[in-house]
Order: structure tokens, then sequence, then C-alpha cells
């Protein structure tokens, strides 16, 4: 239970997702549920329980009307809105198991996921969706109804419905769920960066036992209110920014997109977000750029609020002593930090951020700005939460600690490994992958190295496959010297090759609008492919890594470099539908590259 709202659903309460939503609609049926925005009115505008509720009621009827039994698999590729919710509350109240899909994930992806899961209903968000997706479907995909969530002027095929058309018009009661808590819930595809996608097996409890587990470590009231902007296909924001805020009574706002996120806070005002590192890591990158130009005065006074407030930040945690420094708070405050809180939309409380590693930097810059940051670490196969920083335990360097009824241990190799209820039932049709991460005593091996401090706070150390063995023997984990040249917001994508060789090389993806900037410096075509290899822009770039990398072994130094200009996509297989590079296929892509560098 919360420590302080005692509006909170507890997981007996609910037994299911879907015993949650009707808890929360029998609590509070008046209450604000969802903000959306209408493009047409350019206004926000509300829904409530009750609304929500009827919404649902019609879902259902039409899911009815397909003649779906229980257990059947449905799958849903939207953006973050409300009908996401009426979607997957409606389906699991008839006993279906929902398939959420990556809204911008390659139709021979999305293919490939309706096969595997056998699903026999998709609601997609427009008819551009099908008409990319059509093309893949086979006569082994067991589809009967494709669902389009957007109407348009587009002429459907037989397969294919407008949702307004599709729906009923007159309400009618809700669904009775004869559902199990440990019934399979969803099936939710991890797109690996090798290798096909699995399906990782989630139940009602999995889910329910992460959300109420997080609220023991941070308290969701009624009035808070989430800016969703993480796709809900995302473990997280399903778990934590979707589930959490039903079990808490809080209200969801759904952002327009990443384009208009900075104007949706100032809008939406939100309390708590939940996003990615690298959406910090822009910011802090943003930050940087604009102060560069700023004047001594100026540099100096942000610097100084960063230092105070974090030295402040280790104060109020109990590590660091009272300074007199920090009677000059309230200026630094008004001069500098609640800028930047104006910014976030004046009301945040609480920043929640994992899915990969925090650079320290950046949580030194928002926690010293004042900010609530508190960094969590998990994977899809345990709901995905395994731990999180509380936020007055919050030991930045850390991923927190395991949430309430979550066992871990260090294993061979470093390697951490989870017992809890949010662990997954398994993989979908796959024994023999569900085996090598499960072991026979019921330890999910997560595949990351860490440590255990004192504290009971997890460092994530490194990731088992993911190290660098140079020729000399020394050892290097890429991902880290990746995630601080991103710190430089002209580097767009980074990958470090440099296995079995002397030393590290880079592929680098530069900032399209820092190309011309920095083609002009260097008196080269911006237009011209052969400028990428001009040789003191080369000299450049190793320079500005080195002072990026300064922190790490010598070892570590990157000597040679390839430049390009052409982003890591989706579209051409070098990203997950997570938005993870596939490290092979870059390799494999620019094996040209890399063969030059090492000659």
């Amino acid at each position: 239970m919360s420590k302080n709202n005692l509006d909170v659903i507890s997981t007996d309460e609910a037994q299911t997702l879907y015993g949650l939503f009707k808890e929360r609609l029998k609590r509070s049926p008046e209450q604000v549920a969802y903000r959306s925005y209408d493009s047409d009115s350019q206004t926000w505008y509300d829904t409530t329980w009750q609304q929500v509720a009827e919404h649902i009621t019609h879902w259902q009827t039409a899911l009815l009307a397909e003649g779906l039994e229980p257990g059947d698999r449905v799958a849903l590729n939207l953006r973050n809105c409300k009908e996401w919710v009426f979607f997957d509350q409606a389906a699991m109240g008839l006993g279906l198991v929902v398939v959420p899909l990556y809204p911008d994930d390659r139709p021979d992806n999305v293919a490939y996921i309706l096969h595997d899961a056998d699903v026999k209903l998709v609601l997609l968000q427009n008819s551009k969706q099908w008409k990319r997706l059509a093309p893949s479907i086979t006569e082994d995909h067991h589809l009967k109804r494709v669902v389009i969530n957007n109407k348009d002027d587009e002429q459907l095929d037989s397969l294919a419905i407008y949702a307004d058309e599709w729906l009923p018009q007159n309400s009618s009661v809700l669904h009775n769920s004869k559902a199990q808590a440990d019934q399979l819930a969803s099936i939710i595809y991890t797109s690996g960066t090798t290798g096909r996608p699995k399906g990782v097996m989630l139940s009602h409890h999995n889910m329910l036992s992460v959300s109420s587990g997080a609220l023991q470590y941070f308290d969701i009231f009624p009035n808070d209110v989430f800016l969703s902007f993480l796709p809900l296909s995302h473990t997280l924001e399903r778990t934590a920014g979707y589930y959490l805020p039903i079990m808490a009574g809080a209200t969801v706002a759904y952002s327009r997109g990443i384009p208009q996120l900075g104007e949706d806070m100032l809008q939406t005002k939100p309390s708590v977000i939940i996003a990615v590192p690298r959406v910090f890591e822009r910011i802090y990158a943003r930050l940087q750029n604009q102060l560069a130009s700023k004047s001594i005065v100026a540099k100096f006074l942000f610097k100084a609020t960063v230092t105070i407030g974090w030295t402040r930040f280790l104060h109020q945690q109990k590590r660091a002593w009272w300074h007199p420094g920090f009677m000059l708070w309230p200026l630094f405050n008004k001069l500098v930090a609640d800028k930047v809180q104006q910014r976030l939309g004046g009301n945040m409380r609480l920043i929640v951020t994992g899915g990969a590693a925090l650079p320290q930097q950046v949580a030194k810059l928002f926690l010293g700005l004042g900010q609530n940051l508190i960094q969590g670490y998990g994977l899809t196969e345990t709901s995905p939460v395994i731990s999180v920083n509380e936020p007055d335990n919050n030991y930045p360097a850390s991923v927190g600690r395991p949430l309430p009824g979550i066992t871990v241990k260090i294993g061979d190799n470093d390697e951490l490994l989870v017992q809890g209820p949010g662990n997954m039932l398994g993989y979908w049709n796959n024994h023999k992958a569900t085996a090598q991460t499960i072991d026979a005593q019921g330890w999910l091996h997560t595949g990351d190295q860490a440590k255990i401090g004192d504290s009971g706070h997890i460092y994530i150390t490194g990731r088992l496959k993911d190290i660098l063995v140079l020729s000399n023997g020394e050892k290097v984990p890429p991902s880290d010297v990746e995630a601080a040249i991103l710190m430089d917001d002209i580097f767009e994508q980074a990958l470090i090759v440099g296995e079995g060789e002397s030393y590290l090389s880079a592929l680098l993806v530069l900032n399209s609008e820092h190309w011309f900037t920095l083609a002009k410096q260097h008196q080269l075509d911006a237009f011209d492919s052969n400028s990428l290899t001009n040789k003191k822009l080369h000299s450049e770039m190793i320079q500005r890594l080195r002072k990026l990398l300064y922190s790490f072994p010598a070892y570590a130094k990157i000597r040679r470099v390839t430049l390009t200009l052409e982003p890591w996509t989706l579209d051409n297989d070098l990203l997950t539908a997570t938005l993870k590079v596939k490290r092979n296929k870059v390799i494999e892509h620019h094996q040209t590259d890399i063969d030059k560098m090492y000659q």
C-alpha cells in the first residue's frame, strides 16, 4: 500500500487488470481518467472513469460480435491515446490476450508477430498502416478482422473496417470477466538486437504486483497528472504509466508526440513523467549548447546553481554536511532552477527514468536543479521493474533497491539473478529460450552484470554479451563509451568496434543540422559525401571524443572514426522497435568502413 494515499487499490482487491479498472470505476466514477488533445478545436478535453466505462462496453460488444473466444490473441498498434486503454480493458474483460505492437515497427516484423501469436484481430492507427502491412499478410495468418482507429477517405478491403463503423452506438453493460490473477494477460514481443523477437508472456498478477510494489517506494495521489509519451507498447509505460495511475487514482494526459512535448508540458502541467535516459541526455546537451554562447556571469551562475543544488541534494539524503552556500539557494532557485521547472510545466514532482543507463553527469544536473529524478531498472521479462530508487533514499549511480517481494542475487560471471512476482510465465511457444532464461530453481537470468551495495542498492556494471575484448586482453563495455559520446549532440548515433583489435574505432552518425556548420568551419562542401572523409575533420572529431572520454582508461581511446549522415533506423533494419541499435547488423552494413579503419 502507498505510504500516504489512502485511495490506492491493492492487488487483492483488483485480482486482475480488468478488475483494477472496475474497482477504480466503482470508487471514483466522476474523476478525470484521461486528458487528450483535440486537433480540430486545438484544446485539451477530459474523459472521466464513467465515460471510459461507456466506451469499453462499445468495444466489448464489437469484439464479441467477431466470435472471439477467451484466450484468443488480439493485437493493437496505436500511438498513446485513450482508445489504447478502451481496447486493452475491453479485451481483457472478455478473457482475450493483448499483444501490443510498436507504432513505428517495420511491416515484416509486425507480420511475424501476428503470425507467431496467431492473432485473430488487430487494431491499427490509420489506413496507411494497413496499406504498408497488408502485402506481408499471407495465407498462414489467421487474421479475421482489421480495425482502423482514425477514419479517412481511403476505401478499405473486406478484412478492414473503420472503428466508428465497427463500434455500436448504444451502450450496454460491462462484461464480467472470469479471468484469474495468474492467467495470461498479454504477450509482449521483445525486439532483440539479434534474431527474431520473442513473445514474453505476462499474467495479470505479474503487472499488478510491479505497480503495487512501486507505490510502496513513492507516493502517487489522485491530483497527480502523468504525461504519457513513452510508447504504451513499452512495458515500463504500460505498467508504471497506465496501470499504476489507475491503482492510485491519478490522471494521465496523452502527449501529441516528441516534437510537441515541450508545449504539452506547459499546457498539461504534469507532476509525473516516465521516460528513457535519451530524453534527459538531449535536454542536457541542449542546455550545454545554450550555455556555450552565454556570458561568463551566466555560465558561473548556472554552474554554481548545479553545484550547490547537488550538495543540497546529498545533504537532504543525509550524505553531506550542511553548507553555507545553501543560504544562497533561494536566489539560485529563482534565477536558474525555477526557470527549468517552469519549462517542465511548473508542477513537476517526480521524474522516473529506466530502460537504459542514466549518465552520472545528467543525473547530477537534474538533481542539482532541484528535480526529483529517480532511476529504476528492469526487463520486459520482469513486468518490467526489478528495482527503483526511492526519493528519500536515492543513489543516482545505482538503479535502486529491489521492489518489495523481489529477491536478487549475484550469480556466475557477476550476473544479476531475480526471483519475484513480476517474473514472466515464459516465452510464447519457445520452451528452449524459456529454459535458458529461467533456471530450474526459478531464478531469472537478466544477462546484466551487477554488484549489490551495502545499502541494498543495485549497480549495473555491464552486459554479459556486450563486451569488446581488445587484442591486449583489455575489456571495454561499448555501451558506456557510446553513452559518453552521445553527450555531445553533434553525434546522433555512435557504435564502438574493436573486438580482437589493438585499438578502438567508432562509427558515428552526425547530426545533419550541425553538419552544415562543421562543414563550413572546415571549408568543405556539405553536400559532397567525400567531405566526411576529410583528415582534418577526422582529427577534430578524435580530439572531441578524447575530451568526452577523459574519465575512461587509456585503452578506451578512439583512434579511428567513420563519419556518416545516414541514420540507423527501423526502416533500414538497423534499429529494433524499442530503438536499440542492432549492433551486428550495423557492423555488417559498415563492414567496408570498419576494414578501412583497421588497414
